[in-house]
């Protein structure tokens, strides 16, 4: 029970996030209208996102200071469990971009930002999958991961504050907290960022032992 209080947390969170989400009050909010309610989807996808790509990096810097495979096992399944994250905050933005402001994609900084970061992770997916010498793949790509992550902070949390963005927040937009008074969509939205990341974090120790069943398997 106690290693899987994160599970049991996950499970109820996201139940209460899911009927809350959909049949809760919300503020009424200018063009947003009840499209808003993605809020509790779409934005958890990112904190998970770099919840799971810190914990990733966390492991490569681990790998570099002391070359045990164990750690270079966590920081490549952290990785695409965050990347799958991220492929999904795109997504339920691009639905929500399409109700909102008409397209599905527009050239807005936050979603260039987001698909570059994508891009330079589906990257790491293939540099990984480019050597056989076990250590040789971990070594560089723990390198790779660490400059990864530190490119993908300013693409999505920097400049988007400093240039001009469609996103609640950024670019002088006004976000979501001077509408919500009665705090009526932050009781959602805190927990449905805890249990996405819990989630999250439950995939990949899932995904870790699978890993080493098929590493036994294989011996």
């Amino acid at each position: 029970m106690k290693q899987n209080w994160y599970k049991i947390l996950a499970v109820v969170l996201l139940a209460y996030v899911v009927i809350w989400g959909f049949l809760g009050h919300i503020p009424s909010q200018p063009i947003l209208h009840e499209t808003a309610r993605n809020l509790y989807f779409h934005v958890p996808m990112w904190f998970a996102m770099f919840a799971m790509l810190g914990v990733s990096v966390w492991n490569s810097i681990q790998y570099l200071r002391n070359p045990l495979m164990s750690f270079d096992d966590k920081a490549s399944e952290y990785a695409n469990t965050g990347i799958v994250f991220g492929i999904v905050g795109i997504a339920t933005g691009s639905i929500w971009a399409r109700y909102t402001w008409g397209t599905w994609w527009t050239n807005d900084v936050k979603l260039n930002g987001a698909a570059i970061g994508l891009l330079i992770y589906f990257a790491y997916i293939i540099l990984r999958g480019s050597f056989t010498d076990e250590q040789q793949r971990a070594r560089i790509s723990a390198i790779y991961n660490i400059f990864a992550v530190a490119l993908l902070i300013p693409l999505l949390i920097i400049l988007p504050r400093m240039t001009d963005s469609l996103h609640p927040g950024n670019g002088g937009n006004p976000g979501f907290k001077p509408m919500d008074t009665e705090h009526t969509m932050r009781i959602v939205f805190y927990p449905a960022c805890i249990g996405w990341i819990c989630l999250a974090f439950w995939i990949t120790s899932l995904r870790l032992r699978i890993r080493k069943l098929i590493a036994l398997n294989q011996d």
